[in-house]
């Protein structure tokens, strides 16, 4: 297995503010683009209950879980305030206008 950088898709393919979810055999992949064209991934689950996190509201570096509420660090994976937990953090870069993750391959 090898790890490399994976284009997925345009900056532009994802809304500001929100996401699109790119789906991988060890599961779905959230890729969310912020107010000011950052881009960030995480696991599609949020670590409380595995709510779809592609779904919830993105607001600067964090976004809300549409099941409980629970803000997620885009930054981090981790969980803001008193809840704990992580999401995991998919490592995303953008290349002429392009993103690309950091994701293993067979190979």
């Amino acid at each position: 297995m090898t790890t490399s950088w994976i284009d997925v898709g345009a900056v532009t393919d994802v809304p500001p503010r929100g996401s699109r979810v790119v789906k991988e055999a060890g599961g779905d992949i959230a890729v969310f683009r912020t107010a000011n064209d950052r881009i960030f991934a995480l696991r599609d689950r949020c670590p409380h209950l595995g709510g779809p996190l592609s779904q919830g509201i993105v607001h600067d570096t964090g976004v809300t879980c549409p099941l409980h509420n629970w803000v997620i660090d885009l930054e981090t994976g981790q969980a803001r305030g008193a809840d704990e937990g992580c999401a995991g953090v998919i490592p995303a870069r953008i290349e002429d206008g392009r993103i690309h993750l950091l994701l293993d391959r067979e190979g």
